[in-house]
């Protein structure tokens, strides 16, 4: 972000070391449920007739759920109009009281708003459909090819880490992700555990980086 704008950084990736990743939650594309919007062709069709009128809420200026909707406005050819808030939550709460018209949430914080019957869902922003919300198509199905959008998280070291130490932390965390109790937390939190270890993951992590400053850069420096 910082070499974008022209500032100094305070890290680079290189700085990293990846020992594997446990989870890549896609963003969702959630509405309210008395929204006229059944699905994405309505919601784009709607935002041509509209410019800047479709609101939405995010967590921040480049946070997820903004650079998330900025990629598929981009990929749509739609303008919406960005309302920043302090959080998701303040975010989704926004979209909750009516505040905004729509929302690039993550899976856990909105699948129960979802089966609550508040919001509606119209697509996931990955590779493929999500197993909770398996009638949701993704952008990608939809024909938007480059609208491709994570919330994930994973094990670094520092690069400097010597091999036989990350060896070790790749070998505990493959087995850590089978433990029961860790299955059952991430279950409750409905986040899936998607794992890929140290070289599926450093490939994961190059095209996650790419999209993403492809996306900040279709954005541009917001004022």
């Amino acid at each position: 972000m910082d070499s974008l704008f022209g500032r100094p950084s305070t890290y680079k990736l290189k700085d990293f070391a990846p020992i594997a990743l446990l989870s890549a939650d896609p963003t969702i594309l959630v509405v309210k449920k008395e929204s006229p919007w059944k699905n994405v062709a309505d919601f784009v069709a709607d935002a041509k007739k509209r410019p800047n009128e479709i609101k939405y809420s995010s967590s921040g200026v480049y946070g997820t759920m903004h650079v998330a909707m900025e990629m598929f406005a981009h990929a749509a050819g739609i303008k919406l109009r960005h309302i920043p808030t302090g959080g998701g939550g303040p975010a989704l709460t926004s979209l909750l009281g009516g505040h905004v018209d729509a929302l690039a949430g993550g899976p856990n914080v909105s699948i129960p708003h979802i089966k609550a019957g508040t919001l509606r869902v119209l697509a996931n922003w990955g590779d493929k459909r999500l197993g909770a919300l398996p009638d949701v198509p993704t952008f990608k199905e939809l024909g938007y090819k480059d609208v491709e959008f994570y919330i994930w998280s994973g094990f670094f070291a520092p690069a400097a880490t010597p091999p036989a130490a990350i060896k070790i932390l790749r070998e505990a965390t493959a087995k850590a992700v089978q433990v029961p109790d860790f299955k059952a937390a991430m279950e409750k939190m409905e986040t899936p555990i998607y794992y890929l270890d140290a070289p599926e993951f450093q490939k994961f992590w190059d095209q996650d980086a790419e999209r993403l400053i492809k996306a900040v850069r279709n954005i541009g420096k917001v004022q």
